[in-house]
């Protein structure tokens, strides 16, 4: 005989205390899950009649090895708390699902089982469609963070704080940009009888406050951006001299000067990579220019352009000395006389009459004059070709005689003013 309040499956005989399906048609039937799910079927009862789960509330969902022993009835009082209080609240999920269960079990066995475990891998995609997209990335957006951070304090001493009238916790100068703003609005008041047009004047005055404030802003940015304070200072010489660059010549600081009004446009890493690149311009259109020239007169290799631009010199000194000698035909043998100290050296009759006069002037003798001139041109072409060279001038080369000379050829057009 049956033990008293054990339940059998009636068809195998096992007990299904904890757990059995009840046909719904047929009376005192009560099957295992086993014969259940192998569709047994005794005297009247037929595998497709409709059925009712009958849980003693002792059966283990995921098993006899699942840890911490959760059974059925737990899981549900688990998942019926989890949807009134919402994930996080494991104390009140704790209380709701009974003593025996702190909200650390909870909690773990929630994670472990239905988020980390096959049931979570199975319900929960790995790419979430139509996620919301956060818009408070520092990025400048318009919700972003980076908004509204204030910018740390300035970096300098009290002695430096106390002459510029600097508050560093605050951020604020003493004297700030339109430094009577404040009185736009000291004074507003918000009354219940006021009219229309009361409170239109009013927020006008708050608009006309907040642009102000941006105003002020913006000018401390812009102090900040481009290192006025530590120039003002005198810090920023050290930098510089820390960090050496590209040598400006006296043009672009005047065309930088001129550009000064694109500050409260560009930022300072903006307005350099603006200049740096115009100035790139310039290189690239003079170049453009050159190899233009070179295409005119029929050259196609950079090889060439050197003996192009040898035979061009020597070009334009023969028309030179021709314009001179026939201007000054008359006067020939009164020069001659000048020149008596030099005119019986080697390469004489290499110079024209304003080299003679050069070379007579500095003392210098037409050989050695030749071999100075040749090797700064030579430089000077390699120069323009983009070839990196090491002046081959004579170490004991005067430094006046360097310039005379450099000065001369640069008159006649021999070389550009950039290289002298």
């Amino acid at each position: 005989m049956a033990e008293l309040g054990k339940k059998y499956c009636v068809y195998c005989l096992a007990e299904v205390s904890s757990l059995r399906f009840r046909c719904t048609e047929c009376a005192d039937i009560e099957l295992c899950p086993d014969c259940f799910s192998a569709g047994a079927e005794i005297g009247p009862h037929r595998r497709w009649h409709g059925y009712q789960l009958v849980d003693g509330g002792r059966f283990t969902l995921w098993g006899a090895e699942a840890e911490g022993g959760w059974s059925s009835r737990e899981e549900q009082l688990l998942l019926d708390a989890i949807e009134q209080y919402g994930f996080g609240n494991w104390e009140d999920m704790a209380a709701h699902v009974g003593a025996s269960r702190t909200p650390q079990e909870v909690m773990e066995h929630y994670v472990s089982m239905y988020i980390h475990g096959n049931l979570g891998k199975a319900c929960i995609p790995d790419t979430i469609p139509n996620r919301v997209t956060d818009h408070t990335c520092p990025s400048g957006g318009p919700l972003s963070p980076s908004l509204t951070t204030p910018l740390p304090p300035l970096d300098i001493s009290v002695a430096e704080q106390q002459q510029l009238g600097y508050m560093p916790l605050r951020d604020d100068y003493e004297i700030e940009y339109d430094q009577d703003a404040e009185t736009l609005i000291s004074g507003l008041s918000v009354n219940y009888d006021d009219d229309d047009v009361e409170i239109e004047l009013k927020r006008a005055h708050v608009d006309m406050y907040v642009r102000k404030l941006k105003e002020r802003q913006r000018r401390k940015n812009i102090a900040r951006d481009y290192n006025l304070v530590p120039a003002f200072l005198g810090k920023d010489k050290k930098d510089k001299e820390k960090a050496p660059k590209r040598k400006i010549t006296k043009e672009e600081k005047e065309l930088r000067l001129k550009l000064r009004p694109l500050y409260q446009f560009m930022s300072c890493k903006e307005f350099e990579d603006f200049f740096e690149n115009m100035h790139k311009e310039r290189i690239l259109r003079a170049k453009i220019r050159e190899l233009q020239r070179y295409r005119r007169n029929g050259i196609t290799k950079m090889e060439e352009s050197a003996e192009y631009e040898a035979a061009r010199h020597k070009r334009e000194k023969r028309k030179e000395n021709k314009n001179i000698a026939s201007s000054k035909r008359g006067k020939e043998d009164g020069k001659d006389g000048e020149f008596a100290a030099i005119e019986n050296l080697p390469d004489f009759e290499l110079l024209s009459d304003r080299e003679k006069v050069l070379c007579s002037s500095l003392n210098l003798s037409p050989a050695r004059y030749v071999t100075v001139k040749t090797i700064i041109i030579k430089d000077h072409l390699q120069k323009r070709q983009g070839i990196p060279s090491k002046s081959r001038l004579p170490s004991n080369l005067d430094k006046v005689l360097k310039k005379r000379i450099l000065n001369f050829l640069t008159e006649s057009g021999w070389i550009s003013r950039d290289a002298s």
